[in-house]
């Protein structure tokens, strides 16, 4: 029996896969956040152990888990490999987490469920209109939102700018491999944020993932005229969202079936 309210969230990163315990009604995470090394090669097999590894440490059996994974995810398949190894392609990510955990696990963008956090119950909350969301780190990952509802599987990182993908222009990578300053850095985050103006609109931004928690050192540089925040839920919002979401899907899934068989049964 899947319980209503708490749900393993699990947030699956290049570096590390990390997770707890969530009270979906909340957005709190009851439990510490605990984590496991990604595995390098990051392959499905190789990666499944350390889910099931994680998992245990929380000794989480038969409930609803909830991951947010770096890839286009769609109908819980991985359809891109971002940081992980490309044997993902193609690959169902809720099966082979399912079967290896024993549980129901459902799957989302990792942008996407650290987005949800913040739109839930973090910064984003209640805001109307158009809410972008972008983690820094190796790359740019992005969520969109209108009206609190979650468009999926945008990349944002992933458009042109000074003729390359935008996230190596403008991602905390790009900022180690450069050794660009924080300065330097800013101007060049600041000219991918006025794209996503010029191309969205957005009534606020929110910024996540490592880079957000030093604005200080990058803000004097940031002209855009849109609103930005700091993600409210930090290194949590990944784990947090993929935890919503699942809990959301999963009774939408309910639902269906449910529907079905009320038709089928007249």
């Amino acid at each position: 029996m899947v319980d209503s309210k708490l749900v393993m969230g699990i947030d699956v990163g290049a570096s590390g896969i990390k997770g707890g315990i969530v009270d979906v009604t909340t957005g709190e995470m009851l439990t510490e956040r605990l984590k496991v090394e990604t595995p390098q090669p990051a392959t499905p097999k190789a990666m499944a152990a350390a889910f099931k590894e994680l998992i245990d440490m929380h000794n989480w059996e038969d409930g609803l888990i909830g991951v947010g994974f770096p890839s286009v995810v769609m109908n819980g398949v991985a359809m891109t490999a971002a940081n992980i190894d490309d044997a993902w392609i193609g690959k169902s990510i809720e099966e082979i987490f399912g079967n290896i955990s024993g549980c129901p696990v459902i799957t989302v963008n990792d942008a996407d469920a650290a987005g949800l956090a913040e739109v839930k119950f973090g910064v984003g909350k209640g805001v109307k209109g158009s809410v972008i969301m972008i983690t820094i780190g190796s790359g740019l990952g992005s969520g969109l939102f209108t009206d609190g509802k979650l468009v999926r599987n945008t990349e944002f990182g992933h458009f042109q700018l000074k003729g390359m993908l935008a996230e190596h222009y403008a991602s905390d990578r790009t900022r180690r491999e450069k050794d660009l300053s924080w300065n330097e850095w800013g101007e060049r985050f600041n000219e991918y944020l006025i794209q996503l103006r010029r191309l969205f609109s957005p009534n606020l931004i929110i910024l996540g993932g490592g880079s957000s928690k030093k604005f200080k050192k990058y803000s004097d540089q940031i002209t855009v005229d849109t609103p930005i925040r700091i993600a409210e839920y930090l290194n949590k919002a990944g784990a947090i969202g993929a935890a919503i979401y699942a809990h959301e899907e999963y009774q939408g899934r309910e639902e269906q079936v449910n529907g079905k068989l009320k038709v089928d049964n007249g």
